[in-house]
């Protein structure tokens, strides 16, 4: 990989001044990515490098062996419109294209892929008819009903994968599909499924790994097998999860009220905290215990909390996904304000105090929020916020809005920038300094932006922090001190 034509940024210490910045290769969008070759190593001595079309494919996405000799590379294009799976002769570096896909918005790597069964046919999975379905050599296999999230791998003629109802992505399950076009689950219990495999063709060995709402962890075992045991310290909190689909768009959500408290209780209304995230690859509101114990945690401090997954979330289908094209805002914070207002049919919700927490992506939907809803949300927290997205890579960034050296417009679109001058809510930013996922640039730039439009808020710098807080003292007073601000901010009492 040679990286000198990626910028050179440089992630400073204000802390300690006398350290010297870090330099790091940062694609943001719309500037130069690293330059990739593919070689394969003779353990004797000596290198071949592989070829194809660098030019039209830079980015090489997967690289893996079939099970026999041939080498299968996944490469796609810039735009990530188009994307080849090609097959190599270790020996010569020679490729030849054995599968291609295309679409007008992108095309999305799926896990796992490409897979080959034992008589050579290609399996792929690919958007078809709405769906991300199993491909065998090319020809969809899987219903329009179902979404394939994941390949696990293949034995003989038989292919597993990760997959869940197209209109509930709050579980997912493990199946297999066999040559002879049947295909079965292998997972019931609703929850969230997942499984490798090893062993020989003739005597797989497939390992499921269960998460359920009822039961806090995860559970190991060998299919047909015994449960292995688990010595996992139990959460300290027992989330009491009530999972909904709200509206036409069945959005799912979470809806977690303090312990002891229910829907029918007649107790006082409850002051509303969203807890998202809310942007795509990843999901909140799943049948699973241990996702949903900090929003617990914060559900007993006297909030009734609601973590909804909308449009631009996965295993929706495809139209679902491609809600976000040139415009990462609209449709997610369009979809939580629904959610928020179905949810006050059935639950005591007080909509004059509503807050809002989330981070990385979570954090960009929290601070959009309180900017361009403040009708509706009354105070945030934005944790590690994307807030200008061409201060992001490149990879991520151009698959949803595009190169902006062509057009710029849904960057600006989906810019926190150019409405900072709209905040009227209380806002506190939360950054970790040496994040060089999503730099504290993206803090700052908001907050200069807020400032010269002489609109208060707060900021909390963490020191040698990236983007996530592994360091428990550090992620445990943060959660006070957002929980002190949202208390403050939305004219609650002190935490006790």
């Amino acid at each position: 990989m040679d990286t000198s034509p990626v910028s050179r940024w440089y992630i400073g210490d204000p802390a300690n001044p006398d350290r010297p910045a870090t330099e790091i290769r940062y694609p943001a969008a719309g500037s130069n990515n690293a330059k990739v070759t593919l070689h394969v190593l003779v353990l004797n001595g000596g290198s071949t490098e592989v070829t194809w079309d660098r030019d039209t494919y830079p980015y090489l996405a997967d690289v893996r062996w079939d099970g026999s000799e041939r080498l299968l590379l996944t490469v796609q294009s810039r735009d990530q419109r188009s994307l080849m799976v090609l097959e190599a002769d270790p020996r010569l570096g020679d490729t030849s294209p054995v599968a291609a896909d295309g679409d007008v918005a992108w095309v999305e790597l799926v896990p796992g892929t490409p897979a080959v069964l034992v008589d050579g046919q290609l399996i792929t999975a690919a958007d078809r008819d709405g769906a991300r379905r199993l491909m065998v050599d090319g020809t969809p296999v899987t219903p329009v009903d179902q979404q394939v999230r994941a390949v696990i791998g293949s034995r003989g003629d038989t292919v597993y994968f990760t997959a869940n109802p197209i209109d509930d992505a709050t579980v997912q399950h493990v199946w297999r599909w066999c040559a002879d076009g049947t295909s079965s689950a292998l997972t019931d219990e609703p929850g969230v499924h997942n499984a490798v495999i090893g062993g020989p063709d003739d005597a797989p060995v497939i390992v499921l790994r269960t998460a359920v709402l009822s039961e806090p962890g995860s559970f190991t075992r060998v299919l047909d097998g015994p449960t292995i045991e688990s010595f996992a310290q139990r959460p300290l909190v027992t989330p009491n999860v009530r999972l909904h689909h709200y509206g036409e768009r069945r959005l799912a959500t979470a809806v977690l009220l303090p312990t002891g408290r229910s829907a029918d209780d007649g107790g006082p209304a409850l002051p509303v905290l969203l807890d998202p995230y809310g942007g795509p690859h990843a999901l909140r509101a799943v049948a699973a215990h241990n996702a949903h114990c900090t929003s617990q945690w914060f559900a007993d401090q006297g909030f009734a909390v609601l973590v909804t997954d909308g449009r631009g979330t996965p295993g929706r289908g495809s139209e679902w996904e491609r809600a976000v094209l040139h415009d990462l805002a609209t449709a997610p914070l369009d979809d939580l304000v629904d959610a928020l207002h179905a949810a006050a049919q059935e639950y005591p919700l007080d909509l004059t105090r509503v807050g809002i927490r989330g981070w990385s992506f979570g954090g960009y939907l929290a601070a959009l929020a309180v900017l361009r809803r403040p009708d509706v949300f009354h105070a945030a927290v934005a944790g590690a916020p994307v807030t200008e997205w061409r201060l992001y890579d490149t990879h991520y960034t151009e698959r949803y809005l595009g190169d902006p050296t062509v057009d710029a417009r849904p960057y600006a679109a989906s810019s926190l920038l150019p409405i900072a001058d709209e905040l009227t809510r209380p806002l506190l930013l939360v950054h970790g300094l040496a994040d060089d996922n999503v730099v504290a640039a993206h803090t700052l730039q908001l907050s200069n932006a807020l400032l010269a439009a002489g609109k208060p808020h707060e900021v909390l710098p963490l020191v040698g922090v990236t983007h996530m807080t592994p360091q428990e003292v550090v992620a445990e007073h943060l959660l006070l001190h957002q929980l002190e601000f949202l208390r403050r901010s939305l004219g609650l009492p002190p935490a006790k």
